[in-house]
């Protein structure tokens, strides 16, 4: 007979075991791993709340925080940049706040760490976009998830499409017309698309914000129509309003035009801020199409003002201002440029290609070179910058390459000389701007541009009735000055 201590131990032993496998086990899988390499997965990266606010109101979003790896890993600091001052908290384990610390997760494991935004559409002092970030520090690794929330009561374009990694929402379908009224601000998340055979409007003194990346796209077929006024101009530019982006160039895309039937029209509008105001690109073929732009501002690009290739551009009293590449580039096509003042004095970083350039042909990303005739006229204009030569000018052979500058004052080391080509300009002499620093391109008292354009320019303009007046509305019949502006004798 068995000891009775001997019995116990035998039924004991095996049950010590299990103990001790699954103790082990457990710490095992506890063990917090320190190595820098290791890094946390989120079930986004981004955290966007699409809600429009009509009154104050709070609304809660989740995250999902992965740890992928085998032990557990300690996320010293989960943290909202905007610290106190945000308009966001977070909770993880019941209580909000803005920050929380040594928040471990088990390998293989995950947490829901909520987020919750207040808003008050009313506060007009909020940027549209009322952003912030999630900071997450683990093993010295810094990791961030961005937080957004719209700030203001506005027309919300949200992209819900994806062209590999374009962004997009139709705002105007096929045989669809569409208008925009300024009842209140525009704000675009992604590209504002007007697909083929359908045409967008927008009235007088609409304000049109993009975010980073966005931009408004006419797909070919599609037509545009940019109704501003000397008094309420169309206004296209980033949706950060602080000061400090309120001149900050690259803040969102372009403008993007492509080939169609109808002519695109803008006239009054301000695009500021962005990395190409306009682009205007034929992508197959022709279809009768033409850009008839008038009494437009493009300033402070990060890129380019105008991209025109192989497109109609028909251009009057227009300026275009402060762009880190070129103010103006032509690929082919046929432009008409009148009483337009293109000057570049980018102050954001070095400029190293002239203000001008135009070429008959075009290399594509892939090194394909595309062949285009091109004609091309200014009258009247001045085209000036900070760099000794502002004007690029080449061609391919096999097509053509037609140009002129009528009555326009350039800044070029250039031979001028051919009357042919350059009648009546004059090159190298400072327009005397108002304040270029500070975009104002009217002339001032002593500028060389004065009285020194041809009243032949506006004659012999197929708008006659436009470009007899500058983009402010003051008569220029009698003696017509060069650029944009016409100067008022006091």
């Amino acid at each position: 007979m068995q000891h009775p201590m001997i019995k116990t131990f035998k039924y004991t032993l095996p049950f010590l075991l299990v103990l001790a496998v699954a103790f082990s086990s457990c710490r095992k899988e506890h063990k917090i791993d320190d190595n820098p390499s290791l890094k946390l997965e989120f079930s986004m990266d981004s955290i966007i709340f699409d809600t429009v606010f009509t009154t104050v109101g709070s609304i809660t979003r989740y995250l999902k925080v992965y740890n992928r790896h085998d032990n557990a890993l300690n996320i010293s600091t989960i943290r909202l940049l905007g610290g106190t001052s945000s308009n966001y908290r977070i909770n993880i384990d019941g209580t909000p706040g803005i920050e929380e610390n040594d928040v471990t997760i088990a390998g293989n494991d995950s947490l829901f760490l909520f987020v919750r935004v207040t808003i008050d559409p009313g506060n007009q002092n909020l940027p549209f976009v009322v952003s912030d970030e999630l900071l997450f520090i683990t093993n010295g690794n810094q990791q961030s998830v961005v937080l957004a929330a719209w700030g203001q009561d506005a027309h919300y374009i949200i992209a819900d499409k994806t062209i590999g990694s374009l962004k997009y929402k139709i705002v105007a379908a096929e045989d669809s017309a569409v208008t925009w009224p300024a009842d209140k601000p525009y704000l675009v998340y992604g590209y504002a698309v007007v697909d083929s055979t359908g045409s967008l409007a927008i009235e007088a003194g609409a304000k049109i914000h993009f975010h980073n990346q966005s931009g408004l796209w006419v797909y070919k077929g599609g037509s545009l129509k940019v109704m501003g006024s000397m008094e309420d101009p169309v206004v296209f530019q980033q949706d950060r309003l602080e000061p400090y982006f309120r001149n900050l160039p690259g803040q969102w895309d372009r403008i993007w035009l492509n080939e169609g039937s109808i002519d695109n029209e803008i006239n009054y509008a301000v695009i500021r801020n962005g990395f190409i105001g306009l682009q205007a690109e034929t992508l197959q073929e022709p279809m009768g199409n033409q850009l008839l732009l008038t009494n437009t501002i493009i300033e402070n690009m990060s890129g380019i003002g105008i991209l025109g290739r192989y497109y109609a551009i028909t251009g009057i009293n227009n300026v275009v201002t402060n762009c880190g590449q070129l103010g103006i580039l032509l690929q082919g096509g046929a432009y008409d440029f009148r009483q337009c003042t293109f000057a570049n004095y980018f102050r954001d970083g070095i400029r190293q290609d002239p203000n001008l350039a135009m070429t008959n042909y075009y290399v594509d990303p892939n090194d394909v070179l595309y062949i285009y005739n091109m004609d091309a006229y200014f009258g009247n204009s001045i085209i000036y910058g900070d760099k000794t030569e502002e004007l690029l000018l080449d061609s391919e052979e096999e097509g053509s390459f037609n140009y002129s500058f009528d009555h326009c004052l350039l800044k070029t080391e250039l031979n001028i000389s051919n009357e042919d080509i350059f009648p009546g300009c004059i090159k190298n002499q400072d327009p005397i701007f108002v304040d270029a620093d500070k975009n104002n391109m009217a002339l001032d008292t002593l500028s060389p541009g004065i009285d020194l354009g041809s009243i032949n320019v506006i004659n012999s303009s197929p708008y006659p009735s436009i470009v007899d007046k500058d983009i402010l509305g003051i008569s220029r019949i009698s003696s017509p000055d060069m650029g944009a502006y016409e100067y008022i004798y006091e």
